[in-house]
């Protein structure tokens, strides 16, 4: 998400992920070095980690029939905690390919949709992982979740949570609207919806409610935000993430997860507490990506995992003694440039997933994509998907 887009041509899709992509560039280049000078220190307890690729993971999705590439990656637990050993994953994507790969080659007749999904059970090996492309009555293929504002609207997904009371589904998504015109940017986020699926074990899944996010519009500041960048639950507590602006600034939302579809329940973090006022939400971190993660290590802190502006190779994270901050200095992960090295791709909106690690260990994603991607994409099927890398605590370097 908001990288790549269904446009109606792949000239367009070049020139406008490309301008796009150099506009974010610019905008969160000087963000991040004055992040980097105004982080607040954390006593880390000692905190040691080393990182290594995660194969057995990225593995996954190298598939070759079917669904064949996707971005945005978030794994939700089906049962609501994330430690749960015997659990259901639900893995969400934005932008999804589906087709055919024969002799490293794709086939013609591939198709992209705006939305897909699969599923992990937690104790089979994540080779069996299903993947589930929706279709329409006609049997073409087709998003799972779409608005009801028109045909030139789409969603793309960020991340969600179970309410492990009700069982109700929660997924945060953004609508995008196609402007049909010659500018670098024919497209614009025109919605933050709260969609709820209250049959999470129904395939195709259907949204029941699409709630618009109230605040999505930056309320009297103007400043968009799109809320649902990460989620983190705790107890009762939900805390919804947003990336305001394009300074990509961090901010959050608390509420109760029973409490998560009434909208005046929503508090935000100021920089003295929490407030109903929007105008005094507090910048928790700058120069973040569209898609991130806040999870609690085993120390009892926590850590922001996200990519450097966005599109920056270079992964970070952030620990706090909370899940709101005030976060840490920036600690270099790892930097994707020593695994994608083809000079036609990049990489964007690395995130943790702690539903999918083992104890001690954080599983981190990325996506990988090009400013050229349906000039190459027949050649180099294989590109748009995600990889993993593993961070493993309490280890030296």
């Amino acid at each position: 998400m908001y990288i790549l887009s269904r446009f109606r041509t792949p000239k367009t899709l070049a020139i406008s992920s490309g301008a796009l992509l150099l506009l974010l560039f610019m905008q969160s280049c000087g963000a991040e070095e004055k992040k980097k000078a105004e982080a607040e220190p954390i006593a880390e307890n000692k905190l040691t980690y080393s990182v290594a690729p995660a194969p057995e993971w990225t593995g996954v999705f190298q598939r070759e029939s079917g669904w064949f590439g996707g971005d945005g990656i978030f794994a939700i637990p089906y049962s609501g905690r994330d430690n749960e050993e015997n659990d259901s994953i639900l893995f969400l994507f934005s932008d999804t390919m589906f087709g055919e790969i024969k002799d490293g080659k794709l086939e013609p007749g591939f198709v992209m949709v705006n939305n897909s999904v699969a599923v992990f059970q937690k104790d089979k090996d994540p080779s069996s992982t299903e993947f589930f492309v929706n279709e329409d009555a006609s049997g073409k293929k087709t998003a799972f979740v779409i608005p009801d504002a028109g045909a030139d609207h789409y969603y793309w997904l960020g991340d969600g949570v179970v309410n492990s009371d009700n069982g109700k589904l929660y997924l945060f998504s953004y609508q995008i609207r196609n402007l049909d015109n010659d500018s670098q940017f024919p497209f614009e986020e025109v919605g933050n919806d709260l969609l709820v699926i209250d049959d999470k074990g129904k395939f195709p899944l259907e949204a029941t409610a699409k709630l618009p996010i109230p605040f999505s519009d930056g309320g009297e500041t103007g400043t968009r935000i799109s809320f649902g960048a990460g989620i983190y639950t705790e107890g009762d507590s939900i805390f919804i993430y947003g990336v305001r602006g394009m300074n990509k600034e961090l901010v959050v939302a608390r509420t109760t997860t029973n409490k998560l579809e009434d909208f005046s329940s929503w508090e935000f973090r100021t920089a003295d507490g929490w407030s109903k006022d929007l105008k005094e939400l507090q910048v928790l971190a700058e120069s973040v990506s569209n898609e991130l993660s806040v999870s609690q290590l085993e120390n009892g802190q926590y850590a922001l995992v996200y990519q450097g502006g966005g599109i920056y190779p270079k992964i970070y994270m952030q620990v706090s003694n909370d899940p709101y901050g005030p976060f840490g200095e920036m600690q270099e992960i790892w930097d994707t440039s020593t695994e994608v090295t083809d000079p036609d791709l990049f990489t964007y909106n690395a995130k943790a997933h702690p539903a999918i690690s083992e104890p001690g260990e954080l599983l981190v994603s990325y996506n990988v994509n090009s400013f050229k991607f349906f000039e190459i994409i027949e050649d180099k099927p294989q590109l748009y998907r995600p990889r993993f890398v593993k961070i493993k605590f309490n280890t030296s370097e």
